[in-house]
């Protein structure tokens, strides 16, 4: 895969107009709509629900990635499902039973991701990855914003020797900016979700900071890509 996809995460919008934020950063060239799921169980914060996606779903012409950092995770597809969410993306850390997990997304009508965090081997996903669509790499531990990034291009290097042929994305989550993001496409990742990298500098009112911030990423970005 070689097209780049940017995927602003609005746990860094102003969260009193997702709707509006999500149009903006479409407007300025987003990709994908990245929802981050925090329960303050499996990490140490409490985000947004089914709820806050079916609200922002509307808003939303493209895709909307959907990132669970909860457990268990399978008592709530269906209704991420029914929120619209394109794609449910499931920790491999957050529960016994993987592919089951992972076959009841695909059976909700959504696309099955699988994340990693940084402590976790690339192995850990060797077996499930003819059920899923996207492989997610955490280069923070997940639970908060604006963390530092963790330098996993070795493990994403692994990822995309293992996958092969296959048409699965590598999406990286955490401290995605102009100077890591050349770092993580050249070793192999195609999806760069980034927060604060894309909505600093700008809000509803002045969006043109994030058509900047969104160009910068991809021109840096795509740089090192095949």
């Amino acid at each position: 895969m070689s097209d780049l996809i940017i995927a602003p995460s609005i746990l860094a919008a102003d969260f009193a107009n997702f709707g509006e934020e999500c149009r903006a950063v479409e407007q300025a060239g987003a990709d994908w709509i990245h929802v981050d799921v925090m329960d303050g169980h499996f990490v140490p914060n409490i985000t947004f629900g089914p709820a806050t996606c079916a609200a922002i779903r509307p808003h939303v012409k493209g895709v909307l990635d959907v990132h669970l950092m909860i457990a268990p995770v399978d008592p709530m597809i269906e209704a991420f499902a029914k929120a619209g969410a394109d794609i449910l993306t499931a920790h491999v850390e957050a529960g016994p039973h993987l592919h089951r997990t992972l076959q009841a997304i695909r059976a909700a009508g959504m696309r099955p991701g699988v994340a990693l965090n940084p402590a976790t081997p690339a192995a850990a996903v060797a077996h499930v990855l003819d059920l899923v669509d996207l492989v997610c790499v955490m280069t923070v531990n997940p639970g908060f914003g604006g963390q530092a990034f963790i330098d996993m291009r070795s493990k994403i290097a692994e990822l995309r020797a293992m996958i092969g042929p296959r048409r699965i994305h590598i999406e990286v989550d955490g401290g995605v900016d102009t100077t890591t993001a050349p770092l993580v496409t050249g070793a192999g990742a195609d999806v760069l979700v980034a927060g604060s990298a894309v909505f600093r500098g700008g809000s509803v009112d002045d969006p043109a900071p994030y058509a900047k911030n969104i160009a910068a990423i991809r021109r840096a970005a795509t740089s090192v890509m095949a």
